[in-house]
């Protein structure tokens, strides 16, 4: 049913305070460029669509273009609208040339917009127009897009930009965005209105996340026949990391059956005070994810819903799921921003895209709270930088023009040309050089508001308590459990006869190395220092090999090492 508004008041009514707040400041100057920045799944939909039936309701403007990542998020948007009163086309072609008069607006993609700048610069001319950007940075994303962009839409009356995530890692400028020198002399993207996820998280607008890393030991061989092996989860170089990394998501391997298994296992318990909770993977390939839905049926005994990113069906796919109780989807990676299903509460992070746009927008996809007290847990594997990003949630980060890359920096147009291949197969860059010959998995740590927490190996009683966590808890309540739990260990710990026997000397290693990179990651947590930089710190102080290669005398060195420095020693 169509709901018309006919007034402001009726269109500010159940609007959340930031919404309201940005709709003040919006009117207090009435802009014609104006950006919003807010956490994904605070409402900027709702917000934007107020905004647009209040400037019609002014005559400030006769038509609206929505400029879209996705071909979904299009019918999303023309939904939305009609709820407004205003009618969207989401299936407007540049060959149709001219909108059906029953249409306030239409609904377009970045990539059709630059098919055809000067097409809908007319279109813009014609009439005065609102120019709503949704995920306004996709607009930096090539210079073809970005120059079509300013192209179309220079002459718009009002143009409004929308992100949640307002950062790139590359130094592409977004169209129509501001940007102020600091004083480094680094251009950063200035915003009108900005409303980040830990105020989000206080107003119960979005939900805690809470995330399970997994280690593990992988080995394969390499085309040459050369056996190798490493840890996930200790400091390796580039490309060993990316093979183990690749080894773990393989799924002829063990460490993504049992953290799927874990996942689900989470699931269920979420769904004891959520019925019709569901789970999302995020998959590098087609292939891959068909593979990972297979697992999924045998571990569920239910099938999973595959959405791949060039099946003309997949908004059919996602709104149907969104509309069941099914357990699971399964979605390659290009395809998790048009994912837009608030009863998506369990995650599992299965591809190598590594960019913190990118890990951001996934997770997103899980913070789209109902109800207050829904947690969202997301599982991946223990690589640095994802454990990084993990920890930095409540971060607010910005956009910034004239820096360097970082070494090892994925630009970000490399990644949004990867992820618009049809990707039936792992590119020829992407095929594992090797075979896979072991893929466990073990549980690493939990990480919850910037704070790690021990692990253990899987079905230990540590995996198990942090699974079984309720599923509607407050964020405060989950932090405490979490701080209890810590409390408890410790304490068992300390309470905990003396050992019989020495233990094995590769399982006394083992441990220490867990502990080492427990107290590795607190340090990383309390100086901002890479992982990779510590070890490399200890190492200077104490002397001896990397820490694969390293003996439980070692490694207890660099324990002492660094309680000392953390205790002000030296």
């Amino acid at each position: 049913m169509t709901v018309v508004q006919t007034s402001t008041a009726d269109r500010l009514t159940g609007l959340r305070q930031w919404q309201r707040e940005a709709f003040d400041e919006y009117f207090r100057r009435e802009p014609r460029d104006f950006l919003a920045v807010a956490t994904p799944g605070a409402g900027k939909t709702t917000f934007a669509l107020t905004l647009a039936a209040e400037l019609l309701a002014r005559h400030a403007v006769r038509s609206i273009t929505i400029v879209c990542p996705t071909e979904h998020l299009k019918k999303q948007w023309a939904e939305a609208a009609a709820r407004f009163g205003i009618a969207i086309d989401p299936d407007f072609k540049n060959a149709q040339g001219a909108l059906g008069r029953q249409f306030t607006g239409a609904a377009v993609t970045y990539a059709q917009v630059a098919a055809h700048p000067m097409l809908h610069r007319n279109r813009t001319e014609a009439r005065r127009t609102l120019v709503i950007f949704d995920e306004v940075h996709h607009a930096g994303d090539a210079l073809s897009w970005g120059d079509a962009a300013r192209e179309a839409f220079d002459p718009a009356a009002r143009r409004l930009s929308l992100t949640g995530t307002p950062f790139r890692s590359d130094v592409n400028p977004i169209p129509f965005v501001d940007y102020v020198q600091d004083h480094d002399g680094v251009r950063r993207c200035s915003w009108d209105y900005s409303y980040g996820y830990a105020p989000a998280l206080a107003d119960g607008v979005v939900r805690p996340v809470i995330f399970m890393a997994y280690s593990g030991e992988m080995r394969w061989r390499t085309r040459a026949g050369d056996e190798l092996a490493a840890r996930l989860g200790e400091p390796l170089t580039t490309d060993a990391l990316a093979q183990a990394w690749r080894a773990a998501l393989d799924p002829k391997g063990d460490w993504i059956k049992k953290v799927l298994a874990a996942a689900d296992r989470r699931l269920s318990e979420v769904r004891n005070a959520s019925p019709d909770a569901g789970g999302l993977v995020i998959a590098s390939d087609h292939e891959t994810a068909r593979a990972y839905a297979r697992i999924l049926r045998k571990i569920t005994g239910q099938g999973a819903t595959v959405v791949l990113s060039d099946d003309p069906t997949a908004s059919k796919k996602i709104s149907r799921f969104a509309e069941s109780e099914d357990r699971w989807m399964v979605a390659v990676r290009m395809v998790s921003e048009g994912v837009d299903v608030p009863r998506l509460m369990v995650g599992v992070y299965a591809t190598s895209t590594s960019t913190a746009l990118f890990f951001a927008q996934a997770i997103g996809r899980f913070v789209r709270t109902r109800r207050r007290g829904e947690v969202a847990s997301v599982f991946l594997p223990s690589v640095p930088t994802l454990l990084e990003y993990a920890g930095e949630m409540e971060r607010e980060r910005d956009h910034a023009l004239d820096r360097p890359l970082k070494e090892g920096e994925e630009p970000e147009q490399d990644m949004v040309d990867e992820a618009r291949k049809k990707r039936d197969t792992p590119d020829a860059g992407e095929e594992l050089p090797f075979e896979t010959m072991e893929a466990s998995a073990e549980f690493d740590r939990a990480l919850y508001d910037g704070t790690e927490f021990g692990g253990g190996a899987p079905g230990s009683p540590e995996e198990e308590d942090f699974l079984g966590l309720p599923g509607l808890l407050e964020p405060e309540q989950v932090a405490q459990l979490l701080r209890k739990r810590k409390t408890e260990q410790r304490a068992a710990e300390r309470r905990a006869p003396a050992e019989p026997a020495e233990a094995p000397a590769h399982e006394r290693t083992a441990e220490l190395r867990k502990e080492l990179n427990t107290l590795v990651g607190a340090w990383h947590h309390r100086t901002g220092s890479p992982h990779g930089m510590i070890h490399s710190q200890l190492r200077r102080a104490c002397g001896g090999p990397p820490i694969a290669q390293a003996s439980a005398e070692e490694i207890q060195r660099r324990i002492d090492k660094i309680r000392a420095w953390a205790t002000g020693g030296k």
